[in-house]
């Protein structure tokens, strides 16, 4: 189990095609803070419909998309 299946779990819900998060309102939904482990567990999430198109350092945000959008 990840510690990021909350995240997972919210976004499969979400239903949009594309959208943007900032990391607190990661950090929101996790209950966690954002760390390192984020890059490795990223490809988790492709089980769950969607995957992470671009990770923003300076604007701290992450863009993610529906697979086969």
């Amino acid at each position: 189990m990840s510690k990021y299946n909350k995240l997972w779990n919210w976004i499969s819900k979400n239903g949009k095609d594309s959208f943007k998060l900032s990391y607190k309102e990661i950090e929101d939904i996790c209950g966690i803070p954002l760390d390192h482990s984020f890059l490795n567990c990223k490809k988790e999430l492709e089980e769950y419909g969607y995957k992470v198109v671009k990770i923003s350092l300076k604007n701290k945000t992450v863009l993610f998309e529906k697979i086969g959008y």
